[in-house]
């Protein structure tokens, strides 16, 4: 029986081996980084380095705040960040919307490309006075790469909107950092180590300044509580400098997308690549024309393949999909969309199966 392909990395990318050992080594280290005693110390400073290899690793000259992941990131930045105002764009994952939902955060459109339009973002953080005379400052989420269709935002020209209104910019990295450069624009950025081959439950975020926060008392200096995961920070840290040492697409992966993308297209499918503003090389939707994403991911499984309908967050709603429903793509396309996300131990042997499997179906 053929191995299974797994081609869902965006949702979750298997423990990479460098991790995993860095992690035995952090469980070796039993004793609590806050502790005084020299067990303790140890443990702090193997915290300490942790950090610093991650922050070097991005290229982030700031502050980095560990965190049990992504979703806890984007909930201390919106309750700590020192601002009056927030704004989302529309294409954000479920770890963002919610704040629309339950906050009424209000949220800014994209053009039929995915692009976050500029000229509304613009608009809806117009400084506005606060009490004391001084001129409002808003929060403004946008995520880097999407993790439904893979486009990429143009963070120059979102920061410059941004930055011009004096607002802080919170860019969601959870899908680029380890793959691409993270934007050094961004004020605050998040990122999730189990998205690049590190393990789950560990996450960070990253602030370009403390004075963009305010403290909540307890660990990580005070902007956050409960005690430090040593492990799982030691293999976040293995794990991105495994991740940034060779490229994630090379060329015989592209070669394999490409004739990938020549099966959808030669069978009638939609390759929403073709349609995006600037995709990335490691997230692809794509729709199959006579069957519904649910159906196709089933029907993959069965056959040995595990790809999604979207986000992993998200996917086991009913709902259409708010990433394409906010790009206006037509709804039955939209239905028949599925995620391929490639990862660190993907092969072209692996995309090329899958090729055969979707013209076996379509």
């Amino acid at each position: 029986m053929a191995e299974r392909v797994y081609l869902d990395h965006a949702a979750s990318s298997p423990l990479r081996p460098e991790a995993k050992a860095a992690m035995e080594e952090g469980f070796r280290l039993w004793a609590n980084p806050s502790s005084p005693h020299a067990e303790g110390r140890k443990a702090r400073a193997a915290l300490e380095d942790a950090r610093e290899r991650i922050k070097a690793a991005l290229g982030w000259s700031g502050e980095l705040i560990f965190t049990s992941g992504a979703s806890e990131a984007a909930l201390l930045a919106f309750d700590n960040a020192t601002v009056i105002d927030e704004v989302i764009s529309a294409v954000e994952h479920d770890a963002i919307r919610q704040f629309e939902q339950h906050r009424g955060v209000p949220v800014i459109g994209v053009q039929s490309d995915g692009a976050v339009d500029l000229a509304a973002l613009s608009a809806a953080i117009e400084p506005s006075p606060r009490l004391d005379g001084a001129e409002n400052r808003s929060l403004v989420a946008v995520q880097h790469i999407n993790s439904e269709t893979g486009n990429r935002q143009d963070i120059g020209l979102v920061a410059e909107v941004v930055h011009d209104k004096g607002g802080l910019l919170l860019v969601d990295c959870a899908q680029s950092a380890g793959k691409v450069a993270i934007p050094r624009l961004a004020d605050l950025a998040i990122v999730s180590a189990h998205k690049f081959g590190g393990p789950i439950g560990v996450g960070a975020l990253l602030v370009k300044d403390f004075a963009m926060l305010s403290p909540v008392g307890g660990h990580e200096r005070g902007y956050r509580r409960g005690t430090e995961n040593l492990p799982g920070a030691l293999g976040m840290a293995a794990a991105l400098e495994a991740s940034l040492a060779a490229p994630l697409v090379t060329a015989e992966i592209q070669v394999a997308l490409d004739a990938l993308a020549q099966t959808v297209g030669d069978r009638g499918g939609v390759w929403l690549a073709d349609r995006l503003a600037c995709p990335s090389g490691f997230i692809k939707a794509l729709a199959m024309p006579e069957m519904s994403g649910s159906a196709q991911v089933m029907r993959f499984d069965m056959m040995g393949f595990a790809v999604s309908q979207g986000s992993a967050c998200s996917s086991g709603t009913m709902k259409p999909s708010a990433v394409l429903t906010a790009m206006g793509l037509d709804p039955q396309v939209a239905a028949n969309m599925i995620r391929v996300s490639l990862g660190w131990n993907t092969t072209p042997e692996d995309l090329e199966r899958f090729a055969a499997a979707w013209a076996s179906l379509s």
